[in-house]
């Protein structure tokens, strides 16, 4: 692997006795702490192996890269982080501060929340998201962000023996928790060339009697995708006909610039369960306030049937739930933030999109089949064949962030190798700096042609 640490800053590291694998000789200088090991080899502690062997793809990937060492007065830019506050020019709704601020003030939120949530809050997430029928606060879980709400749908779906279906690309936090609760996890595939649909015959192919779900993104990350009508109501008809419920991971929805609509996928709740998982993580801009939620869109009963509300209703009552400060506020950030303020983020995510995506075409060996039109991301396409050095996107990304200090994820982390993911949320002078720097990159590395 590539390596940029600067010697000069590397400083000889602090000896600790405690974390050494045996007990020091009498020898050392540490000596006295010769006796804090005695006895050790008696304990019987063993980690969980589920959770010494999960992993995170992201952060395996983001570990394994060079360290940046900022020189000439460069900096990094890091296209990688799926952060919309991260370079401070996107800021929560006019007034969500203030009223944080009012609930803490009012100290009617210090204590504990209802497993679920506040009521008042599901009921208003419930309203909100009210499609084919009406939801009532039951069907409304309250989670730690959207994160835990992928979690505890696939927990409680979890059975022994089963497999589970999981986009490629896709968000590698599905395959992390699939597979520490036991699940088989079976790809599908997005096909870039059709604007990242999903392949239906692969995906059909792939289901058994042991199927428990299967996970679609929409918007899409790493894609920027946006499905159509036809395309979901494809996705729920055979979901219908294979009877495999649908978890539905919206933490993008309504954040679409492009020709297509965002179309709920509980719109076509009839034909089939969807447990949809969401939250005010990225459209009102607020990740760090960790709140999620599972909504439950389930008119014919079937997940009611099959205790999937039982285990869920179960698995809340485990924790506490997150903020309830935080908790709070929701109703005045689902009721009261302006038209104007998602207009403006929409704006800056179509700038940023087009930017990246005429830029990506500007560059010999890169290509990107389709235009984002949704969400915060692009997949860009490397052609190895037009570089010399470069064997893989792991090697690319090493190299680009040591050379340039560019960082961005390799496709590797999303199951789809050869490509890299760029976060087009950055403001425009970071981007452009960043394909600048870019271009030079696959200058300097590109084959010579003859």
């Amino acid at each position: 692997m590539v390596s940029c640490a600067n010697p000069d800053s590397m400083v000889e590291e602090t000896h600790n006795p405690l974390l050494d694998n045996g007990p020091m000789n009498g020898n050392s200088r540490h000596g006295e702490a010769k006796d804090e090991w005695n006895g050790v080899a008696e304990w019987k502690i063993r980690a969980n192996p589920a959770a010494v062997n999960s992993k995170n793809p992201i952060r395996d990937v983001m570990e394994s890269l060079p360290p940046v060492v900022a020189r000439n007065g460069k900096l990094e830019i890091s296209l990688a982080q799926g952060d919309p506050c991260a370079f401070g020019h996107l800021l929560p709704p006019d007034g969500a501060i203030e009223a944080l601020l009012n609930t803490a003030e009012s100290s009617m939120f210090n204590g504990y929340a209802h497993s679920a949530g506040l009521l008042e809050s599901r009921r208003v997430i419930a309203k909100y998201h009210s499609i084919n029928s009406k939801l009532a606060a039951d069907d409304v879980y309250i989670t730690v962000g959207c994160s835990q709400a992928i979690q505890l749908c696939i927990e409680a779906l979890a059975c022994p023996g089963s497999n589970i279906l999981l986009p490629r690309p896709g968000f590698p936090i599905y395959e992390t928790f699939s597979s520490y609760y036991g699940l088989q996890c079976r790809h599908y595939d997005l096909l870039p060339d059709h604007d990242w649909e999903i392949d239906l015959e692969q995906l059909e192919s792939l289901v058994d009697c042991n199927t428990v779900a299967m996970i679609i993104c929409n918007p899409g990350n790493p894609c920027g995708a946006v499905y159509s009508h036809e395309h979901l109501s494809q996705i729920a008809g055979l979901a219908e006909r294979l009877t495999v419920p649908i978890i539905a991971d919206e933490i993008y929805a309504h954040m679409v610039f492009g020709t297509r609509k965002f179309v709920p996928m509980a719109t076509f709740s009839w034909k089939v369960p969807i447990l949809v998982a969401g939250g005010i993580s990225k459209r009102w801009l607020v990740p760090g306030w960790r709140l999620g939620w599972i909504i439950l869109h389930d008119p014919r009963g079937i997940l009611k049937r099959g205790r999937v509300v039982e285990a869920l209703t179960r698995l809340v009552q485990m924790t506490i739930g997150t903020c309830t400060l935080v908790q709070a506020v929701v109703p005045d950030l689902l009721l009261h933030t302006s038209s104007d303020f998602h207009q403006k983020t929409l704006l800056t995510l179509k700038l940023g999109a087009e930017l990246c995506f005429e830029r990506v075409k500007r560059i010999r060996g890169l290509s990107c089949p389709s235009a984002p039109e949704g969400a915060m991301y692009m997949m860009v396409k490397i052609d190895f064949l037009d570089f010399v050095e470069l064997k893989n996107d792991l090697e690319f990304a090493a190299v680009l962030r040591c050379e340039e200090l560019v960082t961005v994820l390799p496709g590797t982390a999303f199951g789809l190798k050869n490509w890299i993911r760029i976060v087009f949320v950055a403001p425009l002078s970071h981007l452009k700096e960043a394909w600048d720097r870019i271009e030079i990159f696959c200058q300097r590395h590109v084959r010579r042609k003859p």
